[in-house]
């Protein structure tokens, strides 16, 4: 904006809400959008997203979205309200068990020689940790460990595939109330060096903490961490 100030800025905030004392809006972003299934929803939203700003933008996207001349005065609400409203409600308690669990993350993962973004001791801007696991079989172990650790579908096995828009196979793990939730327990990556998977979520920090060391139970049954005596 101090280059060009006429130049419209949206922020995708989906991950960093709750995370900092302020939000994109507060720096200057015209436009802010999320989703409701990730960290505003609380982990109770089933579906929906947002989006905040300035009048002109808000407008713009509300006729974009419904019809001109209507704007934000039509749109179904699907009978959900009640779990949108108490979702919010909760959403700071998730997201600060959640950043907590990526913390945890990083300082477990750093201690035994695998490189982390953000590292240990890095301020946070979201909830995702990225561990640098270096090879396909470590990712596969991984997010084994976060799929059992989870409360749907733990018996799943997680198994990498062609998604669509990605040029390597992605393997992703999460077993969710709400269907890409990933507020709620989650680990995915593309296969490709430097072998990274990305990790998200947990209602509560005891069960960020109870994937994330079922993550390495797994990668140490396998032989892919070594464990400190």
């Amino acid at each position: 904006k101090s280059v060009k100030p006429d130049v419209k800025v949206m922020v995708d905030n989906c991950y960093g809400e709750f995370v900092e004392t302020r939000e994109p809006s507060d720096l200057g972003a015209d436009m802010v959008v999320g989703s409701l299934i990730k960290n505003p929803g609380g982990g109770l939203a089933p579906i929906g997203g947002y989006i905040c700003g300035t009048k002109e933008c808000v407008e713009r996207c509300a006729y974009r979205l419904s019809a001109p001349g209507l704007g934000q005065e039509v749109g179904a609400n699907l009978g959900l309200m009640p779990a949108f409203y108490q979702g919010l409600f909760l959403a700071p308690t998730v997201t600060a068990g959640a950043l907590k669990g990526a913390v945890f993350a990083a300082n477990l993962y750093e201690g035994l020689g695998f490189p982390c973004v953000p590292n240990a001791a890095e301020e946070r801007h979201d909830i995702i940790q990225a561990v640098t696991l270096g090879s396909r079989e470590a990712m596969l172990a991984f997010c084994r460990g976060i799929q059992a650790a989870a409360p749907v579908d733990s018996y799943v096995t997680p198994e990498p595939w062609a998604m669509p828009g990605y040029d390597s196979e992605v393997v992703m793990a999460a077993g969710a109330f709400v269907q890409g939730s990933s507020i709620e327990l989650s680990a995915d990556g593309p296969i490709r060096p430097p072998y990274a998977v990305y990790f998200q979520g947990g209602l509560t920090w005891q069960h960020a903490k109870l994937g994330i060391l079922m993550s390495l139970q797994k990668l140490a049954e396998a032989g892919l961490a070594k464990l400190p005596e």
